[in-house]
């Protein structure tokens, strides 16, 4: 495994974008997640240039500093992936005016619930499972938890498994949904942030 690097924002490969410094504990994140395909990246730039926050895709973040995540899964397994999952998300919930867009497994642990949780705002994007097949197709071979013959099948497994950790979260299902419809319901729940 590559050694950690420091958290320096605006980092490699656009993990995160940045107008300005993020002042700890002062403004509360957005933090999204939800099952892979239901928008979290896509929407999360959309919603941090509407409120001028920064972005922080979660997933990126992880391959700037440690390489490729299907090479991770491959070589040193999900164990190892969860465990910079995790120390991600402890170093951005130091930070605050950000959108995060989280990994799909990140929220699944009860320890990055609290830990981003106390930074700011947890939504969960959801989307029908016709949807996310459709969606993770277009990009083959970047989701090592789908890379079986039947994804379809995998896909609806793990939304069942998931259901209920994704159940305790604010929800906003995607399907059929343009990007700003998506954004505006996200900023309904915390307008608190978009005054």
């Amino acid at each position: 495994m590559r050694a950690l690097l420091p958290l320096r924002y605006p980092c490699s490969l656009s993990a995160m974008t940045h107008s300005e410094p993020s002042i700890p504990h002062t403004t509360p994140n957005v933090v999204l997640t939800g099952f892979s395909g239901t928008g979290k990246s896509t929407v999360g730039r959309f919603i941090a240039q509407r409120l001028g926050f920064g972005f922080v895709d979660t997933d990126l973040l992880i391959e700037a500093r440690w390489g490729p995540i299907p090479a991770i899964f491959a070589e040193q397994g999900e164990a190892t992936f969860r465990s910079l999952e995790r120390i991600v998300a402890a170093e951005l919930s130091l930070l605050s005016k950000l959108v995060i867009a989280t990994g799909g497994g990140t929220l699944l642990n009860d320890r990055n619930v609290t830990t981003l949780g106390r930074s700011g705002h947890i939504v969960c994007l959801c989307a029908s499972p016709q949807t996310i097949l459709e969606r993770v197709s277009r990009r083959p071979g970047t989701r090592p938890l789908l890379a079986g013959a039947n994804p379809a099948e995998t896909i609806a497994c793990l939304l069942a498994e998931r259901a209920g950790a994704y159940a305790q979260f604010d929800q906003v299902d995607t399907t059929g949904l343009s990007h700003a419809q998506v954004a505006d319901a996200i900023l309904s729940l915390v307008s608190d942030l978009s005054d």
